[in-house]
């Protein structure tokens, strides 16, 4: 994983077209001028040095899994931090090929486009402060598909040709790994294409493949059931196009594991994001969270970790956080945490900390610890920039889950405040690279949205009060500090309900997160603490934030302080940042 040694830090501040799509709140506003903090810059104290990378054996050897760390440098392997998997010290890009970059002129993103790419990503050179800090990314579909959308499989074994072929995969493996980025691959079990020869050939009734989906001789009650064109009706509980794989038939299961082994051997996948998993199995009206399909992941896991023990795998389990938990540890690695993603978007747009606070707490109650990912906005919901109200909530936001803990996921996009709203199309728009788009030379396969020739980025990345600046520096940090990526998280109180804070932490460092979600500056405020870790005597230290420190608080015997306020007046829409070093 890259990270850097920096003493001074300056400041800068979801249908068919995929599986679950439950209501979402619209757009609340347009857009407006970001607030100006007014504060100033003083050099922090020397922070603490950040853990030594440990070389550990090379994929697919005989290994535990919980103390295997991402793709180093130039393709060394580096070690965990704190006891965590690899992925905990990760930070995930989710990618939609067709809209990131053409390198044809097609109008179509492709996978030779992503490769010439990855240097905005992660250039691999610690000595570089321009790249985005990114060290995962998950790739939507690129499996072959008649759709654009790619979530309906006609060959789980062939890389879309729209995107390229099997060896521009096997060569954007290589050339991330060599960037110190794993990659890992859109998994869609639950169903395949009605395209799919499986399909078209379990449309005759008297077919071996017939008993690969789920059919019935009269139409059941229940909605997801659609005829067949010899009889009997299929069930697709996405729409017709997309029927469900009958996973009480044990070649199913056989088939999948091909595919499993496939893409993690041949092709060198680094694990899996799962799509739609809690469908896999339906009991008439009951059709999620079956006993069938949490006993079918406890063998999905035991199978790909005997592959390989360092795979990861991600679930799309769309459902309340102690629900989604329910499928993490003997069953996947980690699951979305949509509940947690939603209180930080309602903080941002609210200027009240209380919901993420509160969604925070539970999320690190009902989960193994650090084993959830945390996001925003995907590819089925409505931009996280199209849902606040400015660039100021965009930033607070970016704040809120980059010094969270588990492991972040980035829209792309997000990074420059993309914007857009339903239909799924306009959630999937190109990337804007430049003034004038810069995704293809031809015509994009959708066009751009209307404020790409200024917002882009390399505007943003010239503006150092841009979203793609606060993003970067966000990003840089938790490479850097292992408080921001395996560390302890619990709530500071806070007297003012704008002010968000919290505390994160290691045996070897402490930071102190504040976040002022308001837009006016708040100047009387106090926080307090019953018990952590700092230690009497703590000093502080400006990560991040315009502003001069006070003294450090009073500690007590328990690590609890009371009456504190680090910074005489916090500007509208600021974070800061405060590590304390013993």
């Amino acid at each position: 994983m890259k990270r850097f040694l920096l003493a001074i830090f300056l400041v800068t501040t979801l249908t068919a077209a995929s599986c679950t799509s439950p209501a979402t709140p619209q757009p609340t506003a347009t857009p407006s001028p970001a607030p100006t903090a007014t504060a100033t810059t003083i050099p922090p104290t020397p922070t603490a040095v950040p853990p030594t990378p440990t070389p550990v054996p090379p994929p697919g050897a005989p290994t535990d899994p919980v103390i295997i760390a991402p793709v180093g440098l130039n393709g060394a392997m580096v070690a965990g931090t704190g006891g965590q998997p690899w992925w905990n010290d990760t930070n995930f890009y989710e990618i939609f090929v067709r809209s990131f970059y053409d390198s044809n002129g097609d109008g179509v993103g492709d996978l030779n486009g992503l490769i010439q790419k990855l240097d905005y990503l992660n250039d691999g050179d610690p000595a570089t402060a321009t790249d985005l800090g990114i060290t995962g990314i998950w790739l939507m579909p690129i499996m072959a598909s008649p759709s654009y959308h790619g979530y309906d499989i006609t060959d789980y074994f062939t890389v879309d040709p729209e995107y390229g072929a099997n060896d521009d995969f096997k060569k954007l493996i290589s050339e991330a790994h060599r960037r110190g980025i794993r990659i890992i691959i859109d998994l869609v079990l639950n169903h395949t294409s009605s395209e799919h020869p499986w399909f078209v050939e379990a449309q005759d009734p008297k077919s071996p493949k017939r008993d690969w989906y789920v059919w019935s001789d009269t139409k059941p009650q229940q909605n997801g059931w659609h005829p067949g064109k010899n009889g009997g009706y299929y069930y697709g509980y996405f729409w017709e196009g997309m029927p469900d794989l009958n996973y009480k038939n044990p070649a199913v299961t056989e088939e999948m594991n091909k595919v499993i082994r496939f893409w993690l051997t041949e092709m060198g996948a680094d694990g899996f994001r799962l799509d739609a998993i809690k469908y896999l199995y339906e009991d008439g009206k009951r059709i999620e969270h079956l006993p069938a399909t949490h006993e079918w992941l406890k063998a999905f896991r035991a199978f790909y970790k005997g592959i390989n023990p360092q795979a990861f795998t991600v679930g799309e389990v769309w459902n309340d956080s102690e629900t989604a938990a329910k499928y993490v540890g003997s069953e996947l690695d980690t699951v979305f945490d949509f509940s947690l993603a939603e209180a930080m978007l309602q903080s941002a747009l609210s200027s009240k900390g209380l919901n993420a606070e509160r969604a925070g707490q539970t999320t690190v109650k009902v989960f193994p610890p650090g084993q959830f990912a945390t996001f925003l906005a995907n590819h089925d919901q409505p931009r996280t920039r199209s849902r606040l109200l400015d660039d100021a909530q965009a930033k607070t936001a970016a704040t809120l889950q980059l010094s969270f803990g588990g492991v972040p996921f980035i829209y792309y996009g997000e990074e420059i405040g993309a914007q857009g709203v339903k239909p799924d199309e306009n959630i999937r728009r190109p990337m804007q690279w430049t003034a004038q788009g810069g995704f293809t030379t031809g015509k994009p396969w959708r066009d751009y949205f209307e404020d790409y020739q200024a917002r882009n980025v390399e505007t943003q990345a010239a503006d150092p009060d841009s979203i793609f600046t606060h993003y970067r520096t966000l990003l840089r940090l938790r490479n850097e500090h292992a408080a921001l990526r395996v560390g302890d998280w619990q709530p500071v109180q806070s007297d003012s309900e704008t002010v968000y804070a919290a505390l994160r932490s290691t045996d070897q460092e402490q930071i102190l997160i504040i976040v002022n979600l308001g837009s006016k500056l708040v100047s009387d405020y106090v926080l307090a603490l019953e018990a952590s870790s700092l230690k009497p005597g703590a000093r502080p230290a400006l990560l991040l934030g315009e502003a001069n420190l006070n003294s450090g608080p009073t500690v007590g015997a328990t690590g609890g302080f009371a009456d504190y306020r680090p910074i005489a007046a916090l500007a509208p829409h600021s974070t800061y940042l405060i590590q304390f070093i013993p």
